[in-house]
């Protein structure tokens, strides 16, 4: 990815488009396509602050899982939750999250 990739610009693009003027993109996850041209005279006209870096999940981790794990659910993370299933039950469980059959959206495996 570092030397040669390619990555689906299509949402960032949107982004850029659909920012106001002098308003700011946020990024989250990893775009690594190294060779994906970016409309720089688009964002600089635009007046566009990009903000991006990956998640530093270390640093939230202690406070987050706490909530995570209480039964009253105060994030409500226990609607994203689709499917259970078992480890060996894990390909064909990424193949339909993949295709989206069945309402799937968050797979959780349990050993």
């Amino acid at each position: 990815m570092q030397n040669a990739g390619i990555d689906r610009m299509s949402a960032l693009y949107t982004a850029i488009d659909a920012v106001r003027r002098g308003g700011t993109i946020s990024l989250s996850g990893i775009y690594g396509g190294m060779k994906d041209p970016m409309p720089m005279m688009t964002l600089f006209d635009k007046q566009v602050q990009m903000r991006m870096g990956q998640c530093n999940v270390r640093n939230w981790t202690d406070d987050i899982l706490p909530l995570v794990d209480d039964p009253s659910d105060p994030l409500g993370v226990l609607d994203l939750k689709t499917h259970t299933a078992s480890l060996d039950e894990a390909p064909e469980m990424y193949e339909k999250f993949q295709k989206k059959e069945d309402g799937c959206i968050k797979v959780v495996l349990k050993s």
